[in-house]
C-alpha cells in the first residue's frame, strides 16, 4: 500500500509540486510574521533595558508601546528631577519613529547623562565632536553606506532626517537607538527647541524605584505625566499585551491556512476522480472504507509533511535574505512557533482532505470499475 501511495504521488509530479510547495508557503507566511513582529518586540527591549535606567519619565499624552510622547517636557526640568533624593543620573531625550528603508527609533540625547546611565562601550572612534555627528551601533555599521558599498566607518556620512551627519563613533549594539544624535540637533529637526520626549532616570538603588516615583508624582508639574519603571514597561511590552498583535497573527494564520486547505482540497478532489477505477478494483479486492480513507490521508500525510519541511527550511532563507537586505532587522524564529506552525500547516492539509477522502470511501466498487 505505501508503494501505491508514493506510485501516486510521483504519477502526478506537477500536482504533488503545487500541493507540497501550497503547505511550505503557509508555513512560511505563519513563521515570517511571528519572526518580524517578535523579532522587533525583543530587540527594542533588549535595547531599552540595555540604556541602564531605572524609570521613565513621559508626557501624559505619551504611550507606553515604545515609550514614545511628543517632546513637550522641557529639558530644564531635569534640574527639578536631579533634586530629588534617591535620584543620581536625569538624562533627556527625543524618540522619533523613522520609516525610511526600514521602521526605526531615533534618538536624540544628552551626551553625558547618557553616557553616565551605561557607559557606551565603543568599537570605533567616540563621542560627539560637533551638533552633526551621530554615533550608531555596530548592527547599523555592517549597512552598506551608498555612497561607498562599504559597511560604515568612522567619517563617513549618514543620513537622518534628510541630512548629513558625520559618524564620529561606532558602539555595542544594546543601548538605546541603532543611530544616536545630539538632543539639541534632534530638538531642531522636529521642531522642538529645548525640549524633550522622555526622561531616563537612574535611581541610587533599585530598592527606591518606589519611593522615588511617589517623590516625583508628588512634584509640581509632574502631576499627570507618565512613569514607570523599565522593569515594567518590559513586562508590558509582551505580544499579548499589545494591541492589535494577536489579531494580525491571527488574521495572517487564518489566511495561511485558508490557502494550504483549498490547494490540498483541489488536488485530492481531483485525484479521487481521476482514479475512480483504481478505487473500483481496490474496493473490489475487498478494501474497506476505512482502507480507502487512509490511502488519501495518508498521501495527504505525505504531502503535508514535504511541505513542512520545505516551509521550515524556506523560513530559514528568508531569515539570510533579511540578514542581507535588512540587516538591523531582528528576525527571530522560535522553537514553539516551528511547531506550532508545523503542526498548523499538517492538521490543515488533513483537513482539506477529508472530503475527497469521504468520497473516495463512499465510491460503489460496481459504479468505479465502469468508469471510463
Amino acid at each position: 500500500m505505501n508503494k501505491l501511495i508514493f506510485a501516486n504521488l510521483l504519477h502526478r509530479p506537477l500536482r504533488s509540486v503545487i500541493s507540497v510547495l501550497a503547505v511550505a508557503i503557509e508555513v512560511i507566511m505563519i513563521l515570517s510574521i511571528v519572526a518580524i513582529f517578535t523579532g522587533m518586540l525583543n530587540d527594542q527591549n533588549r535595547r531599552t533595558n540595555g540604556i541602564g535606567a531605572d524609570l521613565m519619565l513621559l508626557p501624559s499624552n505619551a504611550s507606553l508601546f515604545n515609550g514614545l510622547g511628543s517632546p513637550s517636557m522641557p529639558v530644564r526640568d531635569e534640574d527639578v528631577l536631579l533634586k530629588l533624593p534617591h535620584v543620581t543620573v536625569v538624562s533627556p531625550a527625543i524618540q522619533k519613529i523613522a520609516t525610511s528603508g526600514s521602521v526605526e527609533i531615533l534618538y536624540g540625547i544628552d551626551y553625558e547623562s547618557f553616557n553616565a546611565l551605561k557607559p557606551f562601550v565603543y568599537l570605533a572612534g567616540g563621542r560627539f565632536q560637533g551638533p552633526n555627528d551621530a554615533i550608531i551601533d555596530a548592527v547599523f555599521a555592517q549597512v552598506r553606506n551608498p555612497a561607498t558599498g562599504k559597511p560604515y566607518q568612522v567619517g563617513d556620512t549618514v543620513m537622518i532626517y534628510h541630512h548629513p551627519f558625520r559618524v564620529s563613533g561606532i558602539v555595542e549594539q544594546g543601548k538605546g537607538g541603532r543611530r544616536l544624535i545630539p538632543l539639541e540637533t534632534m530638538a531642531q529637526l522636529v521642531d522642538a527647541p529645548g525640549m524633550a520626549s522622555i526622561f531616563y532616570i537612574k535611581c541610587d538603588s533599585p530598592a527606591n524605584d518606589d519611593l522615588v516615583m511617589e517623590e516625583i508624582r508628588s512634584t509640581r508639574g509632574f502631576e499627570n505625566n507618565t512613569l514607570t519603571t523599565v522593569d515594567s514597561w518590559l513586562d508590558q511590552m509582551t505580544p499579548s499585551k499589545i494591541p492589535g498583535f494577536n489579531l494580525s497573527l491571527e488574521i495572517i494564520t487564518g489566511i495561511a491556512v485558508i490557502v494550504g486547505f483549498l490547494v490540498i482540497f483541489q488536488s485530492m478532489y481531483t485525484a479521487v476522480l481521476e482514479r475512480t477505477r483504481e478505487i473500483g478494483v481496490l474496493k473490489s479486492m475487498g478494501a474497506s472504507k476505512f482502507t480507502i480513507m487512509g490511502v488519501v490521508l495518508r498521501e495527504t500525510a505525505v504531502l503535508a509533511a514535504a511541505g513542512v519541511i520545505l516551509g521550515i527550511a524556506g523560513t530559514y532563507g528568508v531569515r539570510l535574505l533579511m540578514s542581507h537586505f535588512f540587516p538591523t532587522m531582528n528576525f527571530e524564529i522560535t522553537g514553539r512557533w516551528v511547531l506550532q506552525a508545523a503542526g498548523i500547516g499538517f492538521v490543515g492539509s488533513l483537513c482539506g482532505a477529508l472530503y475527497p477522502a469521504w468520497m473516495a470511501a463512499r465510491k460503489d466498487p460496481i459504479d468505479a470499475l465502469a468508469y471510463e
